[in-house]
């Protein structure tokens, strides 16, 4: 450990009932609006399906997986910003309009320490949320299930200024209840700095409970009336605070015990031996102490918290991607030849790498086209497949549209490698918009498909949209590695 524990017990214990001072935070330009992002607006069901993919089960980033009863799905919208998006239990939220108004409030906010919520889609019984993604995993992971280092303390104290921040920021703005904040509700953004995610501040449903974790970390008061209030939320900021100074999910009522017995040996993490004082760990427990009060009238706010919270900051000059140790390689990594061939828009490079592959990534085509052969319907439909590879080999770009146009059309089978040729081909006969919407077909068909990925970038290269093609680039060369590592 890196102070000595009577050492620590003896400080902390002698301040513990002390006030959280105030302290001036020069950091105020930090927790500025940021204005950079699209306004709220509503999304249709049929336009969510196809960023999810289908709601394919490859892009669920939400714990429990499918057997959650609200799933989050990774995403990416036309622009291809990628989003996280929230798809409700059917029954969670019966009254439309109350809906609405719920995500609109939350959608008016837009800070740097949150996941922003960028819309929702309220159609039928469909209920679903749009948010900015975070694609460097939660606190949860990193804190409980690390795999390469464990998170270091200057990290750690950043996570708990910044969350501060935005719960501070969120009171400000009238949104001061956040139901079941908990170490999976922090994400990481690009730079690997610490997000709230926007989905806490509104209920999982109209009438359903403000907090699913084990009833030994709910605030006393909660269990009492089920009700959530401003002081709740600090009661569970106080149970964060014990996650990241023990790295385990501690019980409050246990840790309290710790505490009052003077055992913080047992309290702190053992992988931060040395990096941290004795002064810094005894003011971190008392917070942690203040937030975690029987009373609620005796918790702090989230200002107090802010103020609390900046001097102990560390190392504050070093990026958080550097203190989390998490790779940022900015687009540098080395393209296959298919991804070279989609940024020079070779498409003569880009026909002989398609043709060469086949369809070989058409999972279960086969199966499913000899299966159904014995049909007069399907024999046709597989006359217009192979005219249309014909016409896909010799490049004729218009016979091969109306052949493979032929076989889609009929909808019985459904192939990616299909719609990348169309794709292709449509880029071939100078109609680059048509061959975007394929490459996306052909995404939503087969979610992590790097050739997908890689034709909305020439399309997209071929529409001009300079900026959306790189991330498709970037995306696709991700998939191949991820795949060619699999394999």
């Amino acid at each position: 450990m890196g102070c000595e524990s009577s050492k620590l017990a003896s400080c902390c214990w002698s301040g513990q009932n002390g006030p959280v001072h105030e302290v001036q935070n020069p950091d105020d330009e930090e927790r500025a609006e940021v204005s950079d992002l699209p306004t709220f607006r509503e999304f249709t069901v049929e336009q969510l399906r196809i960023s999810t993919s289908g709601f394919a089960v490859e892009n669920i980033v939400s714990e429990h997986g499918e057997k959650a009863p609200n799933v989050v799905y990774k995403g990416k919208l036309e622009n291809q910003r990628r989003v996280a998006v929230k798809r409700f239990n059917r029954s969670a939220w019966p009254d439309s309009r109350q809906f609405l108004e719920e995500a609109r409030s939350v959608g008016q906010l837009r800070n740097n320490k949150l996941a922003n919520l960028l819309g929702c889609c309220c159609e039928g019984d469909e209920r679903l949320l749009v948010a900015e993604f975070m694609p460097n995993e939660t606190l949860a992971k990193h804190l409980f299930h690390w795999e390469t280092q464990p998170m270091k303390w200057a990290m750690r104290l950043r996570v708990a200024l910044y969350l501060a921040q935005a719960l501070e920021y969120c009171t400000i703005r009238g949104r001061a209840l956040y139901h079941d904040l908990n170490a999976y509700r922090i994400l990481f953004d690009e730079e690997g700095d610490p997000r709230l995610s926007c989905f806490g501040l509104m209920k999982n449903s109209r009438d359903g409970k403000s907090y699913s974790t084990n009833l030994a970390f709910t605030p006393p008061e909660y269990l009492r009336t089920g009700r959530i209030t401003p002081e709740s939320v600090m009661y569970s900021f106080g149970t964060l605070l014990l996650d990241l100074l023990s790295g385990k999910h501690i019980p409050p009522s246990h840790a309290l015990d710790l505490i009052k017995d003077r055992n913080l040996q047992m309290l702190t993490d053992s992988c931060l031996e040395g990096q941290f004082s004795s002064d810094d760990g005894t003011e971190l427990v008392r917070i942690a102490s203040r937030c975690l009060q029987y009373e609620p009238r005796e918790r702090p706010n989230p200002k107090s918290l802010v103020a609390a919270l900046f001097p102990l900051q560390k190392e504050i000059e070093v990026p958080s991607h550097a203190l989390m140790g998490i790779s940022r390689d900015g687009g540098t990594m080395p393209l296959s030849p298919l991804g070279e061939a989609c940024l020079r828009m070779d498409l003569t490079a880009i026909h002989e790498i398609l043709e060469k592959l086949g369809y070989k990534d058409d999972e279960g085509a086969a199966t499913e086209l000899s299966f159904q052969m014995w049909t007069n319907q399907m024999q046709e439909t597989l006359n217009s497949k192979k005219k249309g590879d014909a016409a896909f080999r010799h490049k004729d770009a218009k016979a091969a549209i109306e052949c493979y146009t032929l076989f889609i059309d009929v909808g019985t089978m459904v192939s990616p490698t299909v719609y990348a040729r169309r794709s292709l081909s449509y880029l071939m006969n100078d109609m680059p918009l048509e061959a975007l919407n394929d490459a996306v077909q052909a995404q939503v068909i087969s979610p992590v498909w790097h050739v997908a990925s890689y034709l909305q970038a020439a399309s997209l290269f071929a529409l001009g949209r300079e900026n959306e093609a790189q991330i498709a680039l970037k995306e696709g060369s991700v998939l191949e590695e991820k795949k060619n590592t699999n394999s």
